[in-house]
Protein backbone atom coordinates (compact mmCIF):
# COMPACT_ATOMS: atom_id res chain seq x y z
CA UNK A 1 0.00 0.00 0.00
CA UNK A 2 1.36 3.13 -1.11
CA UNK A 3 0.59 6.14 2.29
CA UNK A 4 1.71 8.93 0.18
CA UNK A 5 3.85 10.44 -2.66
CA UNK A 6 5.93 13.27 -2.44
CA UNK A 7 7.77 15.22 -5.40
CA UNK A 8 10.55 12.67 -5.00
CA UNK A 9 10.05 9.97 -2.73
CA UNK A 10 6.88 7.41 -1.72
CA UNK A 11 5.87 6.18 1.57
CA UNK A 12 4.66 2.75 1.32
CA UNK A 13 4.64 -0.48 3.04
CA UNK A 14 7.81 -2.31 3.24
CA UNK A 15 8.66 -5.43 1.11
CA UNK A 16 10.41 -8.70 1.10
CA UNK A 17 12.64 -7.52 -1.65
CA UNK A 18 13.67 -4.36 1.26
CA UNK A 19 15.02 -6.89 3.45
CA UNK A 20 18.33 -6.75 1.98
CA UNK A 21 18.81 -2.66 1.44
CA UNK A 22 18.01 -2.70 5.49
CA UNK A 23 20.11 -5.17 6.43
CA UNK A 24 22.84 -2.80 4.54
CA UNK A 25 21.99 0.39 5.87
CA UNK A 26 21.51 -0.92 9.66
CA UNK A 27 24.44 -2.84 9.59
CA UNK A 28 26.38 0.44 8.02
CA UNK A 29 28.34 1.91 11.40
CA UNK A 30 27.11 5.23 10.17
CA UNK A 31 23.81 4.20 10.59
CA UNK A 32 23.56 1.98 13.75
CA UNK A 33 25.81 3.98 15.60
CA UNK A 34 22.37 5.73 17.52
CA UNK A 35 20.18 3.63 16.81
CA UNK A 36 18.83 1.88 19.89
CA UNK A 37 17.15 -2.07 19.46
CA UNK A 38 16.78 -2.34 15.64
CA UNK A 39 17.23 -6.02 14.34
CA UNK A 40 20.60 -6.37 12.49
CA UNK A 41 20.24 -9.57 11.23
CA UNK A 42 19.00 -10.41 7.65
CA UNK A 43 16.68 -13.33 9.37
CA UNK A 44 15.18 -10.68 11.89
CA UNK A 45 14.46 -7.82 9.02
CA UNK A 46 12.75 -9.91 6.90
CA UNK A 47 10.64 -11.19 9.88
CA UNK A 48 10.10 -7.64 10.58
CA UNK A 49 8.97 -6.82 7.44
CA UNK A 50 6.80 -9.80 6.94
CA UNK A 51 5.23 -8.29 10.47
CA UNK A 52 4.44 -4.98 8.87
CA UNK A 53 3.99 -5.59 5.31
CA UNK A 54 0.47 -5.31 5.44
CA UNK A 55 0.19 -2.57 8.34
CA UNK A 56 -2.27 0.69 8.14
CA UNK A 57 -1.67 4.01 10.02
CA UNK A 58 -3.96 3.88 12.88
CA UNK A 59 -3.56 4.92 16.57
CA UNK A 60 -4.41 0.95 17.39
CA UNK A 61 -0.72 -0.15 16.44
CA UNK A 62 2.49 1.01 15.01
CA UNK A 63 3.47 1.08 11.46
CA UNK A 64 6.86 0.36 9.32
CA UNK A 65 6.70 2.35 6.46
CA UNK A 66 9.06 1.89 3.79
CA UNK A 67 10.82 5.67 2.38
CA UNK A 68 11.39 4.80 -1.86
CA UNK A 69 12.58 6.77 -4.31
CA UNK A 70 9.70 7.78 -6.49
CA UNK A 71 11.53 7.68 -9.90
CA UNK A 72 12.76 4.05 -9.46
CA UNK A 73 10.99 2.17 -5.76
CA UNK A 74 14.18 1.81 -4.42
CA UNK A 75 13.66 1.84 -0.70
CA UNK A 76 16.20 4.83 1.06
CA UNK A 77 15.07 3.99 4.62
CA UNK A 78 12.29 3.70 6.57
CA UNK A 79 9.96 5.35 9.33
CA UNK A 80 8.03 3.32 12.28
CA UNK A 81 4.73 5.25 13.17
CA UNK A 82 4.75 4.67 17.28
CA UNK A 83 1.32 5.75 18.74
CA UNK A 84 0.74 5.39 22.77
CA UNK A 85 -1.43 7.32 24.97
CA UNK A 86 -1.76 10.45 22.93
CA UNK A 87 1.16 11.08 21.69
CA UNK A 88 2.84 9.73 18.11
CA UNK A 89 6.54 9.04 18.16
CA UNK A 90 8.49 8.76 14.81
CA UNK A 91 11.48 6.75 14.57
CA UNK A 92 13.42 6.74 11.36
CA UNK A 93 16.29 5.39 9.50
CA UNK A 94 17.87 6.27 6.18
CA UNK A 95 20.08 4.82 4.33
CA UNK A 96 23.95 6.38 4.44
CA UNK A 97 24.02 6.09 0.57
CA UNK A 98 20.84 8.67 0.78
CA UNK A 99 21.84 11.29 3.59
CA UNK A 100 22.08 15.15 3.16
CA UNK A 101 20.12 14.65 -0.07
CA UNK A 102 16.61 16.09 1.73
CA UNK A 103 14.82 12.90 2.17
CA UNK A 104 14.31 12.54 5.68
CA UNK A 105 12.65 16.26 5.59
CA UNK A 106 10.82 15.69 2.87
CA UNK A 107 9.17 12.13 4.09
CA UNK A 108 8.93 13.40 7.46
CA UNK A 109 7.29 16.56 6.66
CA UNK A 110 4.71 15.41 4.72
CA UNK A 111 4.07 12.33 6.63
CA UNK A 112 3.42 14.72 9.85
CA UNK A 113 0.91 16.57 7.86
CA UNK A 114 -0.86 13.62 7.12
CA UNK A 115 -0.84 12.12 10.48
CA UNK A 116 -1.56 15.36 12.17
CA UNK A 117 -4.66 15.35 9.62
CA UNK A 118 -6.07 11.95 10.64
CA UNK A 119 -5.13 12.60 14.14
CA UNK A 120 -5.34 16.25 15.04
CA UNK A 121 -5.59 15.61 18.95
CA UNK A 122 -2.69 13.46 19.29
CA UNK A 123 0.90 15.39 20.51
CA UNK A 124 3.76 14.42 18.53
CA UNK A 125 7.23 13.20 20.42
CA UNK A 126 10.31 12.13 19.36
CA UNK A 127 13.44 10.99 21.50
CA UNK A 128 17.23 10.85 20.02
CA UNK A 129 20.60 10.64 21.35
CA UNK A 130 22.04 13.43 22.18
CA UNK A 131 25.17 12.97 20.26
CA UNK A 132 23.03 12.81 16.99
CA UNK A 133 23.59 16.42 16.15
CA UNK A 134 22.08 15.38 12.63
CA UNK A 135 18.42 13.83 13.79
CA UNK A 136 18.20 17.07 16.77
CA UNK A 137 18.34 19.40 13.56
CA UNK A 138 15.88 17.74 12.07
CA UNK A 139 13.09 17.84 13.75
CA UNK A 140 14.04 21.45 14.95
CA UNK A 141 13.59 22.06 10.71
CA UNK A 142 10.54 20.19 10.85
CA UNK A 143 9.17 22.34 14.06
CA UNK A 144 9.47 20.29 17.01
CA UNK A 145 10.66 21.64 20.15
CA UNK A 146 13.83 20.42 22.02
CA UNK A 147 12.48 19.80 25.95
CA UNK A 148 15.51 18.56 27.06
CA UNK A 149 17.71 15.53 27.95
CA UNK A 150 15.71 13.47 29.56
CA UNK A 151 18.23 10.84 31.94
CA UNK A 152 15.73 8.08 32.84
CA UNK A 153 16.09 7.22 28.93
CA UNK A 154 19.28 8.91 28.05
CA UNK A 155 17.58 10.77 25.03
CA UNK A 156 17.45 14.19 23.99
CA UNK A 157 13.32 14.50 23.84
CA UNK A 158 11.37 16.98 20.86
CA UNK A 159 7.51 18.02 21.07
CA UNK A 160 5.27 19.18 18.45
CA UNK A 161 1.52 19.91 19.45
CA UNK A 162 2.33 19.15 22.63
CA UNK A 163 -0.14 19.84 25.20
CA UNK A 164 0.97 22.69 27.92
CA UNK A 165 0.72 19.39 30.95
CA UNK A 166 2.65 17.51 28.40
CA UNK A 167 5.09 19.99 27.55
CA UNK A 168 5.52 20.72 31.56
CA UNK A 169 5.80 17.02 31.94
CA UNK A 170 8.31 16.23 29.60
CA UNK A 171 10.33 19.40 31.05
CA UNK A 172 9.87 18.47 34.29
CA UNK A 173 11.24 14.67 33.28
CA UNK A 174 14.25 16.45 31.82
CA UNK A 175 14.94 18.77 34.97
CA UNK A 176 15.59 15.71 37.24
Amino acid sequence: MIFLTTERLILRNAAPEDARIMYDYRNNPICARYQRGQVKDLEGIAALIHKHQQDVLSLDSRSLLAVALRETGEMIGEIMVMPQDGAISLGYTFSYKHHRQGYAYEALSALMELLHSRFPEQEFICFTEAENQASMGLLLKLGYQNLGFIPKIQSEAFGKWLTSASEAELRRAAAR
